[in-house]
């Protein structure tokens, strides 16, 4: 990878994965475990690698939306995210006519 732009992009969507992903998993693991899901082990290790993105929704979304909804929200903002890192990728490999074929 010779651009640093598309080094960029690359590094930025795998991020991007890691925390969507942690996050789904955390809430997979929130309805398998039950009512004690605070005490998983996986689920405390999914909750620190995801709580970057729970931060970052707190500064962006209002004080309004309850503390529950911040993993939806996170997450929604996350799919926006890697959406638009994809389109990014695409635009940097399209106009430097790169051959980028992996997604």
């Amino acid at each position: 990878m010779e651009d640093p732009v598309l080094l960029l992009i690359v590094i930025l969507k795998a991020l991007v994965e890691v925390a969507a992903l942690s996050l789904l998993a955390q809430g997979v693991l929130r309805i398998l475990a039950g009512r004690n899901y605070q005490q998983n082990f996986a689920y405390q290790l999914f909750k620190v690698v995801a709580s970057p993105a729970i931060s970052f929704a707190r500064l962006l979304t209002p004080r309004i939306i309850a503390r529950q909804y911040l993993g939806l929200v996170s997450f929604l903002l996350l799919f926006w995210m890697w959406l638009a890192l994809i389109y990014a990728k695409a635009y940097v490999c399209h106009a430097q006519q790169l051959a980028c074929f992996n997604a």
